[in-house]
């Protein structure tokens, strides 16, 4: 079975949610660039009270990820794999394993909503989903830059924490 070429409008939306999230940018980092080599250890680290670790944004974005998604295929809530919406608790001290865990999370909704954006419907992308108040084709830019601003935070964490 020969994969098709998804036309230019959605050429161009799956390299901006990749180059946000894998693949080289002129902006620096990208998001899966900024967790590389970052230890549960790191990932827990938090700046202040109240203030977001790296593996909170990690689980945010991918919940983002999921979000949007569900929002390009009509999907009914509740089959995010983490229980709660938008921030998530992460337990402290963050093992090893939960936090490749949470990166494989990260990852697979990364693919998922992949998939969804290449086989939307071209025609429905200038469309406001249900409920909605941005365009899908506003939605699938706004992963992007999401996954783009959730790298800088990482980077300004990953900062902070080596200047103690």
């Amino acid at each position: 079975m020969t994969q098709s070429t998804p036309p230019p409008s959605l050429a161009l939306l799956l390299e901006a949610i990749d180059r946000g999230y894998d693949l080289r940018s002129w902006h620096g980092p990208n998001l899966k660039g900024s967790i590389r080599g970052v230890s549960p250890r790191h990932a827990e680290w938090r700046v202040a009270a109240g203030r977001k670790t790296i593996a909170e944004q990690v689980a945010h974005a991918a919940y983002w990820k999921y979000a949007a998604r569900r929002r390009l295929r009509d999907d009914p809530r509740g089959s995010f794999p983490l229980a709660g919406s938008n921030w998530f608790a992460i337990e402290s001290p963050l093992s090893r394993g939960r936090w490749k865990s949470l990166i494989e999370l990260l990852a697979t909704e990364h693919d998922a909503l992949r998939e969804a954006v290449a086989g939307f419907p071209e025609e429905r992308l200038a469309t406001t989903p249900p409920g909605g108040d941005v365009s899908f084709q506003m939605l699938i830019l706004g992963v992007a830059a999401h996954d783009v601003y959730h790298a800088g935070q990482i980077q300004l964490i990953k900062r902070m924490r080596a200047g103690l």
